[in-house]
């Protein structure tokens, strides 16, 4: 995909855009390129048939225009003209959407592309730094999101254009380092015979560290989620929190190496639902202090700046950034783009 080919395209407002969790769907609406997003809110996805029913229920009564495009992300792969989710029943069809919807466009991205979509803009009150440093303008950015599981992706800077890469980076294997990861780790459940990040990184993850870290203190608890593990915790039960502080130093870690991986100059930055319920571990140190700890670079580490994002929906203002100014990112939209002629798009 050339770079000239692709700064042909633009697409038709107005512009849905959307972000398909395994457990919510969040909404917004941009009309014009110069609008701002207007989000149209949140649903579960158990409470609907399908993508097209939410948006009909969630976005269509209060939107003053009908929407001419759709920019969908979604926490799967995308594969073809059915897109089954990873965790939850949906399956996203975008012609049957088009169809029904009266669409012109659909395009659908992975969900941690769209997160890294929203790094460039983030500023001010979106961003919460952790720990020292300054970010080098127009340099690769990171972002990691702890949440259903361990989301990843990049963001790099080359020939004046922003190159979003998503990967499976929450599947990187972690192993102990220090005297308490040593007592800890041989308590934690294996899956094919490794322990990789997102099996601790994670919601679903946190209450299997959890019930490590009590049998390594030969305490005697029991938790079915991450809601209890971050509830005990902020209660004082001295588990939960060894479990967060576990937890906030193992992220670290990851993040760091990532960080070093890519020479992230431009910053790590920190998402996905976990993260805002634990914000009081990961900022009293611990989190920063393993992330620089990457000898004999730790005086690199320090100058890479850390943040956790405190926008509400930064996937959705990822996709809207996208939307509004298309030539400053290079996407690939090849097997990812519909045309309601059933041709793939233009811009693709």
């Amino acid at each position: 995909m050339s770079l000239a080919l692709r700064q042909n395209g633009a697409f038709e407002f107005p512009v849905l855009v959307a972000d398909i969790g395994g457990t919510n769907a969040r909404f917004a609406l941009v009309d014009t390129p110069g609008a701002e997003t207007v989000f149209c809110g949140s649903t579960a996805t158990a409470g609907h048939a399908g993508i097209g029913d939410a948006i009909r229920e969630t976005v269509l009564p209060g939107a003053q225009n009908q929407p001419k495009t759709a920019i969908i992300a979604v926490a799967g792969p995308v594969t073809g003209d059915r897109i089954p989710l990873t965790n939850a029943a949906w399956v996203v069809e975008p012609k049957k959407l088009m169809a029904d919807l009266g669409l012109k466009q659909v395009i659908v991205l992975n969900d941690f592309e769209a997160q890294a979509l929203a790094l460039p803009t983030l500023a001010g009150e979106d961003l919460e730094q952790v720990g020292p440093g300054v970010p080098r303008q127009n340099s690769t950015k990171f972002v990691l999101g702890p949440g259903t599981g361990l989301g990843a992706a990049a963001m790099i800077h080359a020939a004046q254009t922003w190159v979003p890469v998503p990967g499976e980076g929450g599947h990187v294997e972690i192993g102990p380092l220090s005297a308490d990861d040593l007592s800890i780790w041989p308590h934690i459940e294996r899956l094919g015979g490794r322990i990789g990040a997102e099996q601790i990184l994670s919601g679903s993850g946190l209450p299997r560290l959890a019930r490590a870290v009590a049998k390594s203190m030969g305490a005697d608890r029991s938790y079915d989620s991450a809601a209890d593990v971050t509830k005990s915790a902020h209660d004082g039960d001295p588990v939960a929190v060894k479990t967060l502080n576990v937890f906030a130093e193992a992220l670290g870690r990851v993040a760091g190496d990532f960080a070093l991986t890519l020479l992230a100059r431009g910053g790590v930055y920190l998402t996905g639902g976990v993260t805002p319920r634990i914000a009081a571990f990961l900022t009293d140190g611990h989190f920063r202090s393993a992330f620089e700890a990457k000898a004999p670079h730790e005086a690199l580490l320090r100058t890479i700046p850390t943040y956790i994002v405190r926008h509400p929906n930064p996937a959705l203002e990822g996709l809207a950034s996208f939307a509004r100014n298309p030539e400053r990112y290079a996407v690939e939209l090849s097997g990812r783009s519909w045309a309601a002629d059933h041709r793939e798009a233009a811009m693709s």
